[in-house]
């Protein structure tokens, strides 16, 4: 195996914040990972942020360092520091991912039409926690709650919570002794999503 050179040694070790904020950012969201190019430069984006960030987490450290000491502010100081605020980052920007909070103000204020969802299928399943009829290929159709569903709609499964049958005439017939059934997406027609009463 080569022998990785200094300078790459060293370009890793200051891409590593992004690296991480990148890494817990994607474990936290349902966003496909893109390519490896797409990928170093987010890390790019991401050490930037980190390291413009940084300062502003110093000062208030070393203020409350003089009130209480712990130790001086020294390289291993700044690398704790660096992969805190990595960790911050990443989490941060996934939960406003998660809860469409940038992108809702930006279609509040006009500056785009998106949602920061992996796609149309997830966003709509994320927003709407309400009961849906699953339209399946064989005809078929299941009530109930999805509980969990791919972020694509044409891989991986739903898992149906309180599933029932229903006949052509609309009678209901719960599965009451299934805790839930797991259907593949790709046996998924249509999802039909139900009003619930207002109380």
């Amino acid at each position: 195996m080569p022998e990785l050179s200094k300078e790459i040694i060293a370009l890793l070790q200051y891409l590593l914040p992004g690296l991480l904020a990148a890494w817990v950012y994607y474990g936290l969201t349902s966003h496909i990972k893109p390519s490896q190019f797409e990928r170093v430069i987010q890390a790019l984006i991401f050490t930037f942020l980190v390291h413009a960030v940084l300062p502003v987490v110093r000062w208030p450290l070393e203020f409350i360092g003089t009130k209480f000491p712990v130790r001086s502010w020294d390289d291993a100081s700044e690398t704790l520091a660096l992969a805190l605020v990595a960790v911050l980052l990443g989490a941060s920007l996934a939960y406003l991912t998660n809860k469409d909070s940038f992108h809702k103000w930006m279609r509040a204020v006009g500056f785009t039409a998106r949602a920061s969802h992996p796609s149309e299928w997830h966003g709509v399943l994320s927003e709407r926690q309400s009961h849906v009829v699953l339209h399946l290929a064989d005809e078929r159709r299941l009530s109930g709650y999805p509980q969990v569903w791919s972020s694509e709609p044409d891989k991986g499964h739903f898992f149906i919570v309180e599933p029932g049958w229903l006949s052509e005439t609309g009678e209901h017939q719960l599965l009451s002794e299934i805790e839930g059934l797991l259907i593949n997406t790709k046996d998924v027609k249509w999802v039909e999503f139900i009003n619930q009463p207002k109380e």
